[in-house]
């Protein structure tokens, strides 16, 4: 669905007039004699909150340009729409176009990008009159079977966030990553999206479509998206979903696929239960720990488990999936002190020492990454349900407080400290946490603040935020 949004606020502006009106409503079509119009001279600009995060563009209603040029920079925070691109904490085109120049016409309507943001900078090389600037949004907009019904404001704040942040990953028509620079489906990162689609909506045409997807570039016996972790996850999605909405007339199609891939998978371990791949992930904040390789052996596992009971309910031989299973428990489990790590152990075993938990709990949300934050919190609530659910809101609510409308692809809790918001501009000593932090593919501004495995967390609200669960039957 497409929406229309106008800004909600001017930040700032130079060489204009008038420029208020951009915030009014008017009809949505240009006339030969507007009369209320924003009138910028060359060298003006002005920068455009639109009040929570898009994914789409610009809608330019423009009354008078002869051929005139503007850039436009889009950013999800308000420091990253006024970056430079090459080089300035690493701003870039990626994937999407964010900062590009085109020219304006008189009595035009023209909308311009595609990408994730919340802001626009608009920067003008001669005189123009603008009637209106509109965001133009794509959202999923379906009926939800559940909505968080409990009284915890804060609660309510980081279900209504994650569930805008889904909406808007799934809103192409297939499950993205990201919908600034992931535009892509990486299937190893949709277990999460999976669990808060089908909590909100029940079955998902689009999560159907996205695995099949996955499923026809990948032939085997490659790796889906090149990481053989992803293709586990595809295993454990396809499981899980079905669990989740009995769907027998899409797993049947993909069953001869899963046996094959398990097959694969088992022929990479040895007796012994070694295994070697070109690459490793589990999620990047533990990517190239000690605790990593656990993870993938943890991983593996989960898969296997997965795999023998989908093969089981249809009846189909598990002998492969039993194999992998064996030889994968034969090495070590112990996570030195990556909380997802312990967590993946946790769902993969159902078992969690005291040692175990005290390493989850230890820093409350320090070490809780947005990707694996649903696991990390179901292991704590295992052993204590306030302190999981505190934890959650310490973590989620943190990027609330820097003005977080959608959750983000990693967020250190650390980041808070002596750091601005998302809708300021850092002052003086002030850390910027958008443009300062990151590693690995996020360095800075190339990171995603709409990330659809951060919404993971609908699923926990709902196992463990409700007194009673608020299910909308239609």
């Amino acid at each position: 669905m497409r929406e229309f949004l106008l800004p909600k606020k001017i930040t700032a502006s130079q060489n204009t007039e008038n420029a208020e009106t951009l915030l009014v409503k008017k009809d949505m079509q240009i006339g030969l004699a507007e009369k209320n119009t924003a009138r910028f001279s060359a060298d003006g600009y002005i920068i455009l909150d639109f009040g929570k995060e898009i994914c789409g563009g610009v809608r330019i209603l423009t009354f008078a340009a002869n051929n005139i040029a503007v850039r436009i920079r889009f950013g999800e925070s308000l420091s990253e729409c006024c970056a430079e691109l090459g080089g300035e904490k690493n701003a870039t085109n990626d994937h999407s176009l964010r900062d590009f120049t085109v020219n304006l016409q008189n009595y035009s309507d023209m909308t311009f990008g595609q990408t994730g943001f919340r802001f626009v900078r608009l920067d003008f090389f001669g005189a123009v009159a603008v009637k209106s600037v509109f965001a133009e949004s794509r959202i999923l907009r379906k009926s939800p079977i559940y909505v968080y019904g409990g009284q915890d404001e804060t609660v309510k704040k980081i279900f209504d966030a994650a569930k805008r942040t889904v909406d808007l990953c799934a809103s192409s028509g297939y499950l993205w990553d990201g919908i600034k620079r992931d535009r892509l489906v990486w299937i190893g990162d949709m277990h999460p999206e999976m669990l808060a689609l089908t909590t909100l909506y029940g079955r998902s045409p689009i999560l159907e479509r996205s695995l099949d997807f996955v499923k026809k570039q990948t032939p085997l016996p490659a790796w889906m998206n090149n990481i053989a972790m992803y293709s586990m996850w595809w295993i454990i999605i396809l499981s899980d979903y079905f669990d989740e909405t009995g769907c027998r007339d899409f797993v049947i199609k993909q069953l001869s696929y899963m046996k094959e891939l398990v097959k694969l998978l088992d022929s990479t371990v040895d007796e012994k239960g070694d295994f070697e791949y070109p690459g490793y992930l589990i999620d990047w904040p533990t990517h190239e720990t000690k605790d990593e390789i656990v993870g993938v052996r943890v991983l593996m596992i989960l898969a296997a488990k997965k795999a023998i009971k989908i093969l089981e309910d249809f009846g189909d031989n598990t002998d492969y999936a039993e194999s992998l299973l064996e030889k994968a428990s034969r090495g070590s489990l112990a996570a030195e002190k990556q909380k997802q790590i312990i967590a993946l152990k946790y769902l993969a075993t159902g078992s969690l020492t005291d040692d175990e938990y005290e390493k989850l709990i230890l820093g409350g949300a320090e070490g809780v990454s947005t990707f694996m934050s649903y696991y990390i919190l179901n292991a704590i609530a295992s052993r204590d349900e306030t302190a999981a659910i505190k934890i959650m809101k310490d973590y989620y609510g943190a990027m609330l407080d820097k003005g977080a409308t959608t959750f983000w692809e990693d967020f250190d809790i650390s980041w808070i400290e002596n750091s601005c918001r998302i809708d300021e501009f850092p002052k003086d000593g002030e850390k910027d946490i958008h443009g300062d932090f990151g590693k690995y593919c996020y360095k800075g501004f190339r990171h995603s603040l709409c990330h659809g495995w951060s919404a993971g967390v609908i699923k926990f609200i709902k196992e463990h935020c409700e007194v009673s669960a608020n299910i909308i039957h239609n």
